[in-house]
């Protein structure tokens, strides 16, 4: 069968521990290893059906089958972004300067940033998701309020950053004081890796002219 390419859950850089007391060993523990791991093992389950149903000329539903594959690839996508982009409190480096530059640029001034940012995860409807995201057409840093895994996404926008508000991100720590979760959340932030991301996206426009 040649789709035998299946998701993984990745490995974290640092320890459980490593993030208290923003958020604790418990809660990250749960969070990556049960919670993250379900998506991995959905979207795989889901994989393997679509797989042995083709193989064997089944008809499935289509609807049904692309919803919930959306769902947990989307989950598995976001959750790794999410545990590159935080790091253990003293290893946080600042924005880079040109990734500065453009914020403030888009935003007016960082803390109108962080401000915007921080709004718009709080006021995600039920649960889901914040992220900054770079639109090479415009070439305009804009947010995204992405409620669950997959809605509201802005299609092809490279992701620079994102931050989980699930409630499974944050109960255990903060119980519904989500306010509390993306306040600190800032304190944890890896702009390095966020930087990087971005060099990355300008480095493929220079290659593309």
């Amino acid at each position: 069968m040649k789709n035998n390419k299946f998701y993984k859950l990745p490995e974290l850089s640092y320890s459980y521990d490593a993030l208290e007391p923003i958020i604790s060993s418990e809660q990250l523990e749960i969070h990556h290893d049960i919670h993250h791991r379900a998506y991995v093992d959905n979207a795989n389950r889901i994989l393997e059906k679509l797989d042995k149903e083709r193989e064997e000329g089944k008809e499935f539903d289509s609807l049904a089958v692309y919803k919930a594959l959306s769902f947990n690839v989307g989950g598995h996508v976001l959750h790794s972004l999410f545990w590159e982009n935080i790091t253990p409190i003293a290893g946080r480096p600042g924005a880079s300067e040109e990734l500065n530059e453009i914020l403030i640029d888009e935003f007016g001034s960082f803390d109108r940033f962080t401000d915007e940012f921080s709004k718009t995860a709080q006021n995600v409807e039920g649960s889901g998701w914040a992220a900054l995201a770079y639109c090479r057409k415009t070439k305009r840093l804009l947010i995204m309020q992405i409620e669950k895994h997959n809605l509201n996404i802005y299609p092809m926008f490279s992701i620079l950053l994102v931050l989980d508000v699930w409630e499974h991100a944050y109960y255990l720590d903060y119980q519904n004081k989500r306010a509390n979760f993306i306040s600190n959340f800032w304190e944890i932030l890896n702009w390095d890796v966020v930087s990087k991301r971005f060099d990355e996206v300008k480095q493929k426009e220079k290659e593309a002219k």
